[in-house]
């Protein structure tokens, strides 16, 4: 029998927000203009199939090109289509992904429209508690969906990142990145809060800047990923299959 795979150890509290976004920026400022377009197209063709099929791996072709960068190796754009290699794993961990959203967003999108339904006003009167029962419902369905968004978006923020680096399958994956998430929470959602607001700044320049900011999110991520579980050691290998024997 084979000995068990020891899963990497992770550090606790040690995302620093503000020194993530300074350091991502520093990663791709240089090639900053290459980081656009990986960034951009990986988004775009990761959008292009439903329930997020190839986001996964271009998710993975993006953190390839970082980690490269990180290890002072030189990127090219088609490095972005590199991360078909981690095809399997990284749809695997796109679909837990949904998953408990899907699980909590039906059943309570459901049950809002039950609620609404039976608080329409009768014979064309309306009913002053029924309108406050509705806002309040509305109120406690976003409260829901905020909290499952906030949890999720902190537990999985180092799958793919983990599945480049350390080449674990897809469950492993997530199941480390939530640990390591719920063990830097705070420290993450408050890098996480200010990715958003670096987007939101880039939304206010007629939603262009969204993309020009877009290398500087992912670069913070990254480096939020090497605070917390370190690079793993060595040259980046890309992750495929072995040669075929060769016969004499």
């Amino acid at each position: 029998m084979s000995a068990p795979f020891d899963l990497p150890e992770f550090r606790r509290k040690a995302v620093e927000p503000v020194v993530c976004i300074k350091a991502g920026w520093n990663l791709i400022r240089n090639q900053y203009w290459l980081f656009v377009g990986i960034t951009v197209v990986g988004i775009l063709v990761g959008s292009v199939v439903p329930f997020g099929i190839l986001l996964g791996p271009m998710m993975c072709g993006i953190y390839l090109a970082l980690f490269k960068t990180k290890r002072g190796q030189p990127i090219e754009f088609g490095d972005l289509f590199k991360g078909f290699d981690y095809f399997g794993d990284s749809l695997i961990a796109t679909l837990l992904h949904l998953v408990p959203i899907l699980v909590v967003f039906v059943p309570s999108y459901i049950v809002f429209y039950i609620g609404l339904f039976f608080m329409m006003p009768r014979n064309g009167e309306p009913d002053p508690r029924a309108l406050f029962g509705f806002f309040g419902l509305f109120a406690l369905f976003w409260l829901v969906m905020m909290v499952l968004l906030i949890l999720v978006s902190v537990g999985f923020t180092f799958a793919y990142p983990l599945i480049v680096d350390r080449r674990l399958s897809g469950l492993n994956a997530v199941k480390l990145s939530i640990k390591a998430g719920m063990a830097n929470f705070w420290q993450l959602l408050g890098m996480l809060l200010l990715n958003g607001l670096v987007s939101f700044v880039g939304l206010l320049f007629c939603y262009v800047g969204a993309f020009l900011v877009l290398p500087i999110t992912f670069a913070a991520i990254a480096t939020a990923y090497e605070q917390v579980f370190g690079l793993a050691e060595g040259e980046f290998q890309p992750n495929l299959p072995p040669p075929p024997p060769t016969f004499a």
